[in-house]
């Protein structure tokens, strides 16, 4: 068979309409059978409804062994179209002016197509130690495929060396990220007449005395630190971004709902940040709206999350993609990635990947057939050290 390069390959995934809501599954499918047509198995991790799937593939070292090495990690899903007005079809790779636009082109697909078009060259090589391909489902969403994939990894064992993951950064090297956690409230009142206020309990009202001490706690961090700058926002930020609640203008509203996130520095507990929220809600707001009535009640559900990554300077993969790079600026950014994730699961990890984030989630979007190019001139290098 012939084997696609990066663009063919890039064209191939940009035409899979894998936003977060739909099925990734035909995508999966189409690599993992191109793969083993090169005589590489790869393994499916399905989402508990089946509908979608992580995909992850070893390629072994010259003597066969499988631990260790490194993993090449990339998200499959795309961020909607909807309501963007594109110039070009976004499900259809198109060449214009020098650029490749198209969903995912540069979030994350590319990466994906660079390290598809590298397989056979990879195999060919007479690596020590084997490389490995971690694709996973619904990170737009919250890095929900991620932590299932890794889970699997720890139960059979494996071990690695180190993680790149390909989200855009220009081939910069990305030494850390913040943490992103998104939480659901509801707040639970009574109905009434507007005319007999003393009869009701009113949701939004106390919504929102949470939603200004969500906006107290932001202002101690952005006076009070702790801070970082080699971030563009030096600190810890919570904002409450969603609000709905009330059916009439002259009824008491007996529910309201928002919704709330959080991003935290590395090194800051997203568990304390999250505890202070839910003991005001224990200690201060629900007793005053108890007082007014008994059965009132806070629910808080948490919708997603993904730890923020801080890269040890010391760890070889570090070292290393800077050697390739030539990077040696430290660079952090406010955008989460699954590398929180591969972290706190043991493994070191960088990210590092073709285009620029400033293009990605926007109608146009598109990578530089140059940065493709770049990234395959890193992933060569990065197997020919292993």
């Amino acid at each position: 068979m012939t084997w696609k390069n990066s663009r063919e390959w890039l064209t191939t995934l940009v035409a899979f309409d894998t936003t977060s809501r739909n099925s990734n599954l035909a995508l999966i499918e189409c690599v993992r059978d191109a793969l083993a047509a090169l005589g590489v198995p790869a393994t499916l991790i399905h989402a508990p409804s089946g509908g979608k799937a992580n995909l992850f593939a070893t390629l072994p070292a010259h003597d066969g062994g499988q631990q260790g090495g490194i993993v090449l990690s990339g998200h499959t899903d795309v961020v909607p179209v909807d309501g963007q007005v594109w110039d070009t079809d976004p499900f259809q790779l198109t060449e214009r002016a020098g650029r490749l636009y198209g969903r995912g082109s540069c979030d994350m697909k590319g990466f994906i197509a660079c390290a598809l078009a590298l397989v056979p060259e990879f195999l060919a090589m007479p690596r020590a130690r084997p490389l490995h391909l971690a694709f996973s489902y619904d990170e737009e969403v919250g890095c929900v495929g991620a932590p299932l994939l890794l889970e699997q990894l720890k139960l059979r064992g494996a071990r690695f060396d180190g993680c790149v993951v390909g989200e855009p950064t220009s081939m910069r090297v990305v030494v850390a990220h913040k943490g992103i956690h998104l939480f659901r409230c509801r707040v639970h009142g009574k109905a009434a007449h507007s005319s007999l206020t003393p009869q009701g309990s009113n949701a939004i009202e106390h919504a929102a005395r949470l939603i200004c001490r969500i906006r107290d706690i932001a202002d101690h961090f952005k006076a009070n630190g702790p801070y970082d700058e080699f971030f563009d926002v030096p600190y810890t930020t919570l904002t409450t971004n969603q609000i709905h609640g009330g059916i009439a203008v002259n009824t008491i509203a007996d529910l309201c709902e928002f919704a709330y996130e959080f991003r935290n520095l590395p090194g800051m507990s997203m568990e304390h940040i999250q505890g202070q929220i839910e003991a005001y809600v224990r200690d201060e707001l629900l007793p005053r709206m108890q007082h007014e009535y008994a059965d009132a009640r806070v629910e808080i559900q948490a919708l997603a999350s993904a730890p923020a990554l801080e890269a040890s300077e010391q760890a070889a993969i570090t070292a290393l993609v800077r050697a390739l790079t030539g990077d040696r600026a430290t660079r952090k950014v406010a955008f989460a990635t699954e590398g929180g994730l591969f972290q706190n699961a043991g493994i070191p990890t960088v990210v590092c990947g073709p285009g620029s984030i400033e293009q990605a989630h926007k109608p146009n979007e598109f990578v530089e057939p140059a940065q493709l190019e770049a990234c395959e001139r890193f992933l060569r290098r990065l197997a020919q050290s292993l």
